[in-house]
């Protein structure tokens, strides 16, 4: 059986093409696989909050100092862990908004990104602890990224390439819907070579897992 974490981001809800995407590739996985669960977290939906003093003070002081609202959030990001360790699949849909990633998809990672939970530091430098996963990331962009003159200005995939290895997942797919803000033709375009990666993605993941 094959547990999938299905993390969602974009702000634009039923329009969003990176949503849209990621759904059918987790539709994909569960037509090859009918046995397969799936935890979603729909961080537009419901936003996370964002780091502040409050959940500083709850990673880094001692238990018996917590206020309330402290032990809540840590709770809460204990919750999003187990989520992430429990999953043997990720799909990220993941909305490129200015450049990057959306604030929501950050506070996610900033609420999963936990010292002697998720990573390390050794004798070597930092080690990730979430390992054994396979991260399929569906990221939409309104302009062309992948080549030509905007490809140095997109800070969402190398970013999310970084943390998930940072974190120890390196086993990661990138799914790109291209073109989303360059006319109508050029969007349908880039939505349909995205379905097409998504199916062949989903096949693939599945033959790999049973060849396992």
């Amino acid at each position: 059986m094959t547990n999938i974490l299905f993390v969602s981001s974009s702000p634009r809800g039923a329009a969003s093409q990176s949503t849209k995407v990621a759904e059918q590739l987790v539709a994909g996985i569960r037509a090859e696989d009918p046995s397969a669960t799936v935890t979603r977290r729909d961080l537009a939906r419901h936003p996370l909050p964002h780091v502040d003093e409050a959940y500083l003070g709850a990673v880094f002081a001692p238990a018996e100092t917590h206020t309330p609202e402290q032990t809540k959030l840590l709770a809460l990001s204990d919750e999003l862990v187990a989520e992430i360790q429990a999953a043997d699949v990720i799909v990220i849909a993941s909305a490129m908004i200015n450049f990057t990633v959306t604030s929501q998809l950050k506070a996610w990672f900033d609420f999963i990104a936990r010292a002697g939970k998720t990573f390390r530091y050794g004798a070597n430098g930092p080690e990730g602890l979430v390992t054994g996963k396979r991260v399929v990331v569906v990221e939409a962009k309104g302009g062309i990224y992948s080549d030509g003159p905007m490809k140095p200005h997109d800070y969402q995939q190398p970013w999310i390439r970084f943390i998930l290895g940072f974190l120890g997942m390196t086993d990661v797919e990138i799914i790109q819907v291209e073109g989303q803000a360059m006319g109508p033709e050029r969007a349908e375009q880039g939505v349909a070579e995205a379905a097409e990666k998504a199916g062949a993605t989903a096949r693939a993941l599945v033959g790999r897992r049973a060849a396992a």
